[in-house]
């Protein structure tokens, strides 16, 4: 089973991370999808209270947790170390970091190390920090030094992105664009590719500005550094209709959110991303140690200054979901880079990799794709380059590549929050190796979306920040848009999803700024859950009721007196309520609508069991039992819940759903799964199975990928109020 859902309004219990260390409660873990802000009834939560076998939540210090994990130790707790650490510094002179190789075992490396806790991932026993590297924080852009015989391909050109983008930029179009974004002036435009739509919104007011690249057959039509294009050439010579819509896309440092990421297309984008993430950083990296040669030869007459750098070296982030999403990333970018020598890999796979096979072929295939292998969701590392090697576990102001969970990352950036108690003292916050982030990559943001996603927006709006510290930087080869405060315009964002939906599209919008502008890629249309389900609905009668409200914010107010007015009344007549599952996607419409039955006189007959992201699996094997014995007429499920345990769920007669699922293979699992084991095992009648669903037309999206694009207008539009599929 997946690790438990942590935090939240009300409790989280302690997973177990399959690194096999306890992961205690934490105050930012996994929370309800608050959505617009609600909060309904949350005080009135009685029976969600943490079990009293569970550990209460530990003070997690966040002061020095901006590397990796167990990065850095507190000097607090080692002061006599620390002194001697200031002391030695003040006597060293900067030279230049020539790059060598240590042979030495990882056993003996392991046992040399000082034992440390693991900041912010430990539980209060005395458990040691087996990653913990130490190293000195280095500039911006140390020069690594490489043979005389290093990629001489990057000469400037007008035909690569890197170059028109974040080096020469045409500054007559750069300065329109960014007066755009400043005034808030977007051109949008709509154009199919290969039967995928793509949505532009292009800064400024002139329309109808350059067009979209073309698609590309293959990875010979890439800007690419030597070293990686053989190895792209080799692993993928030609690419399928997707990637070359999504190919030029990308490299053209385009904001790009895709909505339409499958375990089939998984990998195929995982590359892409990596390709493009590595050749970023190489590029960016090749440029410095050859302007850097320029200037040792030219001396202190010469008058080149070059401007190639940011404030400190990170230029890569990707936020993934869990620590097995880390190795699939790593993996790829290994098998694209090809290195000699990879540092620290046997302590990443002892930290990141769970071979063991946790769940059956009969688990949905998206399931076993995000939740098989480490599913722990906390975590964060370094990775650093250099010509031939790639070093794991590197602080995160020597890295080149981040990777991290949201709340991984959140914990390293720290808290301003006040110590509890009578600790007045402020919490040292760390965001400035974050300060000159390029290029983001969010993979498999579905999956996020079901996290806490709080996170990620806390993590979006502490980007690309001004330092609090200077961290050795060399502010004479700071690039202007840095000095300027127009990193954000310049950085590009990837967002990979199953699906689209309002938090992703204002994400896009919010955080999608860049002057090369955002371009959405979506399939041309839906053919809807429905008809790819065919007979796999086994003939159960389909109802969408549609209630109206005056606004976003009136929404739930208006869905929770339909229900309780249209649906309620029609479960408690004539004892109607038997083998009934209500499926509510939102935490706090469900904790409405479990104090409604638990509360209301008309309900007073009819007993009910709950199955949500924060019952214990104890109860919720009690409640599915007691479901399908028919002691319990109704169950109410959350769609977290399902994301997370995917339940086995008997006994349902009819289903009402509160609201659409996000993920419309949900739909399908619910309505032909569920409701069709039941129709077998309870042997119903054909079309004695009812389905009920709520939607209003803030649903669009997910109408859509349910019922289809051909109906969802007419849904949505038209006077009646009711719409039946059979």
């Amino acid at each position: 089973m997946p690790s438990k859902p942590r935090g939240g309004a009300r409790r989280g219990g302690p997973p177990r991370g399959r690194g096999g260390k306890v992961r205690g409660n934490r105050s930012y873990g996994r929370g309800p999808r608050f959505d617009n802000a609600r909060v309904a009834d949350i005080e009135e939560v009685e029976d969600e209270e943490p079990e009293e076998d569970e550990p209460p939540s530990e003070e997690v210090s966040e002061d020095d947790a901006s590397g990796s994990e167990g990065e850095e130790e507190q000097a607090s707790s080692r002061p006599y170390l620390a002194l001697m650490q200031s002391l030695s510094k003040e006597s060293e002179v900067p030279h230049s970091k020539r790059r060598k190789l240590d042979h030495q075992s990882e056993e003996a490396k392991s046992s040399t190390q000082p034992d440390q806790e693991e900041t912010g991932m430990v539980n209060e026993d005395e458990e040691r920090d087996i990653d913990h590297v130490e190293e000195p924080e280095e500039g911006p852009e140390t020069e690594i030094v490489v043979d005389d015989d290093d990629d001489d391909d990057d000469i400037p050109d007008s035909s690569d992105p890197f170059e028109t983008h974040f080096v020469n930029p045409d500054q007559d179009q750069l300065q329109i664009r960014l007066k755009g974004i400043q005034e808030d002036e977007w051109i949008q435009s709509y154009t199919e590719q290969h039967g995928w739509r793509l949505i532009r919104n292009l800064p400024g007011n002139d329309p109808p500005g350059p067009a979209l690249p073309t698609p590309i057959p293959g990875p010979s039509s890439l800007n690419l550094k030597s070293r990686l294009a053989e190895a792209a050439r080799r692993k993928r010579p030609t690419f399928d209709k997707l990637e070359q819509v999504l190919y030029p896309l990308t490299f053209a440092y385009n904001d790009l959110l895709f909505c339409a990421r499958t375990t089939k297309n998984a990998e195929n984008l995982r590359r892409m991303a990596c390709l493009h993430s590595v050749n970023h950083i190489f590029k960016t990296r090749d440029r410095v140690i050859k302007n850097n040669a320029k200037l040792s030869k030219q001396g202190d007459n010469g008058d080149f200054e070059p401007r190639d750098q940011g404030f400190t070296r990170p230029k890569v982030l990707m936020i993934l979901p869990t620590r097995s999403s880390a190795v699939k990333m790593v993996n790829m970018i290994c098998s694209l880079c090809e290195p000699e020598q990879q540092e620290n890999r046997k302590r990443f796979d002892d930290s990141y990799v769970d071979k063991e096979v946790k769940f059956s072929t009969d688990r949905p295939e998206d399931f076993r794709d995000l939740f098989e292998g480490n599913d722990d969701d906390m975590f964060r590392i370094g990775i650093k380059f250099t010509r031939k090697t790639i070093k794991y576990f590197s602080q995160f102001y020597n890295s080149d590549i981040l990777m991290a969970s949201p709340l991984g990352l959140r914990m390293a950036i720290g808290s301003e929050e006040g110590g509890g108690g009578g600790d007045k003292k402020q919490k040292k916050m760390d965001f400035d190796f974050l300060s000159s982030i390029e290029v983001v990559v969010v993979d498999q943001a579905d999956a996020l979306l079901m996290q806490n996603w709080e996170h990620v927006e806390y993590i979006f709006e502490h980007l690309n920040l001004q330092p609090r510290e200077a961290h050795d930087c060399d502010f004479s080869r700071v690039r202007e848009w840095y000095l300027d405060k127009q990193a954000p315009h310049f950085r590009q964002t990837v967002v990979l999803s199953a699906f689209n939906t309002p938090e992703l599209a204002e994400l896009h919008r919010r955080f999608g700024r860049g002057w090369a502008g955002r371009v959405r890629v979506q399939p041309a249309s839906y053919a809807g859950a429905i008809e790819e389900l065919g007979s796999a609905l086994v003939k159960a009668k389909q109802t969408f009721s549609r209630f109206e409200a005056p606004s976003a914010a009136a929404e739930p107010d208006a869905r929770f007196e339909y229900f309780t007015s249209a649906v309620v009344p029609s479960l408690t007549k004539r004892g109607n309520a038997g083998g009934t599952l209500i499926f509510v996607p939102s935490y706090l419409d469900f904790v409405r609508v479990r104090n409604h039955f638990a509360t209301s006189p008309a309900l007073a007959g009819v007993t009910f069991g709950v199955v949500s992201e924060y019952t214990d699996l104890p109860a919720a094997s009690r409640a599915r039992s007691h479901f399908a014995a028919g002691r319990h007429q109704v169950l109410l499920y959350t769609e977290r819940a399902h994301h997370f345990r995917r339940h086995a769920l008997r006994g349902v007669r009819r289903v009402v759903m509160y609201g659409l699922p996000d993920n419309p293979v949900f739909y399908r699992e619910v309505v032909a799964g569920y409701l069709g084991r039941s129709e077998q095992d309870l042997k119903l009648e054909p079309g004695q199975g009812v389905v009920r669903v709520l939607f209003s037309r803030y649903d669009l999206l997910k109408l859509e990928r349910v019922v289809g694009s051909k109906r969802v207008g007419r849904m949505v539009r038209e006077r009646g109020d009711t719409f039946d599929f059979v």
